[in-house]
């Protein structure tokens, strides 16, 4: 924390520079690049308030404790989306430049939810805070040596975002805004669902590390990337085809028009092409960290930024896509990323159920084709009728097909068999009988 406090701050007092180097586009709009570097300054605790959530979790996984956990993403969603609206609206009314600044504020708010969700389990689990820092530790040199690969791996994740918005940032006023938009609504699932299960599953495969037992850790492993498949796809699924509604409900409103919601939906379905791959992704990373193999997520991530680069390139310089070529760009490197793991997983511990993945992962495929077109269908449908009536209107046609999406998906999914909801459904099962 006290490494992290320091880069906060140094983040605070070179913002300029900071912001100067990854958007330079900004300085061709008048104002932006101040604004920019004031939501900057303000932002920058975020990281503070991220990586206590962080330590939090992993405390708690390590006791077998993992609901509060894979909840806590969404409190941070919720979070940033409502305390954001609300601030934005009280700084500006209009919704104008300045409303901007209240969605930063509203990132704060889900930060610090995302942490606070979880003090209370902390404190049940016995852990009390005490002021120590100790090198001699064996769990925390081995930390150490693990966290080097990860920082870099890290590191390589975020020079593609600097990469991303330097693209982005001359293509115009609103590409950048546009872009993240539909990149958080895109986070959503994937941190209720892919960090969540990647969570539940790092303790479960170091113990079968621990033992050397390969067998319950291919098993363990491969389950959970069909969980993530069985609630990703069907997901990704519905942000492609009910992105407009969506988009609509939430933030169309003062300045963002119905323009806007149309190209924030527009990257928002090429966003969703990767979800996915970057869901399995908070899979199989942690499973390496399980083998003590900190250094293959690493190289992956760091020929990810060349594989980032090239398609931003070819996408939106040589080929025209503009802003959704960005969006698509983040989900083929995600892909990219997915396989490679996989790919490198499968050499180092053997198969990984591939015949029964590839079996679910049809019928799942099937079950969402099917969801989608009902979506789709209603969605129309409502829209003729009730698209034109306000507030009412818009979450009318964002909410009855998403609704009536889920029970498709479920039914279809029910006559197809699929493993992956059985699974689910005697895991409800299980906590029914529980409570």
């Amino acid at each position: 924390m006290l490494v992290l406090t320091g880069v906060t701050i140094l983040g605070i007092v070179f913002a300029p520079q900071i912001v100067g180097l990854i958007a330079r586009g900004f300085e061709a709009i008048p104002g932006k690049m101040a604004l920019t570097i004031e939501m900057t300054r303000l932002m920058f605790p975020f990281i503070i308030l991220v990586a206590m959530a962080a330590v939090a979790m992993g405390i708690l996984n390590s006791r077998d404790r993992f609901g509060i956990p894979a909840s806590a993403s969404t409190f941070f969603n919720i979070g940033s989306i409502l305390g954001g609206l609300g601030f934005a609206h009280a700084l500006d009314p209009s919704f104008g430049p300045r409303a901007i600044v209240g969605w930063a504020i509203g990132t704060l708010i889900g930060g610090a939810l995302q942490f606070l969700i979880q003090v209370p389990s902390l404190y049940r689990v016995g852990f009390r805070y005490e002021p120590m820092v100790s090198f001699r530790d064996p769990g925390v040199r081995q930390i150490i040596r693990l966290m080097g690969p990860a920082i870099i791996g890290a590191a390589a994740v975020q020079i593609n975002v600097f990469v991303n918005t330097n693209f982005a940032s001359y293509l115009g006023d609103g590409p950048v805004s546009w872009l993240n938009y539909a990149f958080r609504l895109m986070q959503f699932p994937i941190g209720v669902f892919g960090v969540a299960i990647g969570m539940a599953t790092l303790p479960a495969v170091s113990r079968a590390a621990a033992r050397g037992d390969l067998a319950e850790f291919r098993r363990t492993l491969a389950a959970s990337m069909g969980l993530v498949f069985f609630l990703c796809l069907p997901s990704a699924c519905g942000l492609a085809v009910l992105g407009e509604p969506i988009i609509r409900l939430i933030y169309e409103r003062g300045r963002f028009t119905s323009f806007d919601t149309e190209q924030t939906a527009a990257a928002l379905a090429f966003y969703a092409i990767g979800l996915a791959g970057y869901a399995a992704i908070k899979v199989l990373a942690p499973a390496f960290y399980a083998l003590n193999d900190a250094r293959t997520p690493m190289r992956i991530s760091l020929i990810s930024i060349a594989t980032n680069y090239t398609f931003n390139y070819l996408l939106v310089r040589q080929l025209g896509f503009g802003h959704r070529g960005l969006a698509l760009s983040t989900s083929l490197v995600a892909l990219f990323n997915f396989l490679a793991l996989f790919g490198l997983m499968r050499r180092k511990i053997g198969h990984l159920e591939e015949r029964r993945l590839l079996h679910s992962l049809g019928k799942i495929a099937l079950a969402s084709g099917v969801m989608s077109a009902i979506c789709y269908a209603s969605f129309r449908e409502l829209e003729a009728h009730m698209g034109s009536r306000g507030l009412l209107g818009h979450a009318l046609t964002a909410l009855g097909p998403v609704g009536l999406g889920l029970a498709t998906f479920l039914l279809v999914g029910r006559i197809l068999r699929v493993r992956e909801l059985e699974m689910a459904q005697a895991a409800f099962r299980r906590f029914l009988t529980r409570s």
